[in-house]
């Protein structure tokens, strides 16, 4: 029986002994510091995506200094005195009335028929009935008087020149009383050329180193505050305007007071300018006016007519001139295809001056009227 004991006993301490090995081997160890190992210890991992997080480079800084955007170059508008000089050249090269009647009075025999060759084409250039007669007969009462053989080209252009009429004030009333700013109201039907005219006014008064606002009031033509918009933006100058199909008075008293309110020298109006014949429309206008004479006197009235309509421009100029008291009126499109006798007869209807004359597409070709330089030209 102790041999069963002995072996009993040897069983159980192998069977402890194989226990602690195993115990030892699946036991791990504890980690040392990396101050004590040498060796670093790893990173720590983020719990969303178990692994190192990415160490950002640092990066320099931006010292360049940012690009200032550059302002657009404003355009310099011609001076009203070249632009005469250049404007009258043109009209000379194309206006044939001033040759036709040198031609006539430098026969040698006036008789009837010349009289009346002259009198058919006075009539033709629309200068009107009575200031034909008017000046058939100052004509041929100073040849008869002077006698020998005169100068008919110097006769001709002293009397052209009275019958332009040189005393009519053609000063533009740019300028308002104490702070107030010079109001120009300019008005005429649609196909004038009124709102480029209104362009190339402000031009004219910016070379003339004034402070200018305009006032896109023409909101029933569509794109007609786009194209005053570009004009003003050539210059530097500010637009005022309204919604499309919105109240012109409303946009006209807006851009008054703002022209009180920041010391502008002068406000151009852009009217709305369809049919004069529609009466509803040129009531309209009329409000205009009186909406803005609540706050600013209307210091100038230009009505804008197209040279090349003749008659038909004069009619329209009765009817505005009941509606706005016009003041001055502006002759568009005086070129070759125009009637220049459209001056005196316009002056003659309305009883009052020619004050600017436009001749071409060109920005600058919009000038001060002067008798003198007027005939000058018609005679080439």
């Amino acid at each position: 029986m102790e041999w069963l004991y002995l072996v009993i006993g040897i069983a159980i301490v192998g069977v402890l002994a194989l226990v602690g090995l195993v115990g030892t081997r699946l036991r791990r160890p504890e980690r040392l510091p990396a101050d004590r190992t040498g060796i670093p210890a790893p990173a720590p991992t983020t719990p969303e995506t178990d692994e190192a997080p990415t160490v950002e480079p640092e990066v320099e800084p931006d010292t360049a200094t940012p690009a200032t955007p550059t302002a657009p170059t404003l355009e310099q508008p011609e001076k009203p005195a070249s632009r005469l000089v250049r404007l009258r050249q043109r009209l000379a090269g194309s206006n044939a009335l001033g040759r036709g009647l040198l031609g006539l009075l430098s026969r040698e025999q006036l008789d009837e028929d010349t009289w009346e060759a002259i009198e058919d084409l006075l009539l033709a250039a629309d200068i009107g009935v009575a200031p034909t007669q008017e000046l058939v007969e100052r004509l041929r009462e100073r040849l008869r008087v002077e006698g020998g053989s005169p100068d008919a080209r110097t006769v001709l252009r002293e009397e052209l020149i009275a019958l332009v009429d040189p005393a009519m004030d053609r000063t533009l009333r740019v300028s308002g009383e104490g702070e107030a700013p010079g109001v120009v109201l300019v008005v005429g039907v649609n196909g004038t050329g009124k709102t480029t005219t209104v362009g190339k006014l402000a031009r004219i008064l910016v070379a003339d180193e004034r402070r200018v606002l305009l006032a896109a009031a023409d909101t029933f033509r569509a794109a007609a505050a786009d194209q005053l918009s570009t004009w003003g933006e050539r210059v530097g100058v500010e637009v005022v305007r309204g919604p499309e199909g919105g109240d012109p008075a409303s946009v006209a008293f807006d851009a008054v007071k703002e022209g009180r309110d920041t010391g502008v020298d002068t406000v151009v109006v852009d009217t709305a300018g369809r049919l004069q014949n529609k009466a509803g429309l040129m009531d309209e206008l009329g409000k205009v006016k009186r909406v803005i004479e609540k706050q600013s006197p209307v210091t100038e009235v230009l009505l804008v007519l197209d040279a090349t309509t003749g008659q038909n421009g004069l009619i329209q100029a009765k009817v505005f001139a009941e509606v706005v008291d016009v003041t001055g009126i502006v002759l568009t499109k005086l070129d070759g295809s125009a009637k220049g006798g459209i001056v005196v007869a316009v002056q003659r209807q309305l009883g009052v001056p020619v004050k600017l004359v436009g001749l071409g597409e060109g920005p600058d070709d919009l000038a001060p009227f002067d008798a003198a330089a007027f005939v000058d030209a018609l005679l080439g």
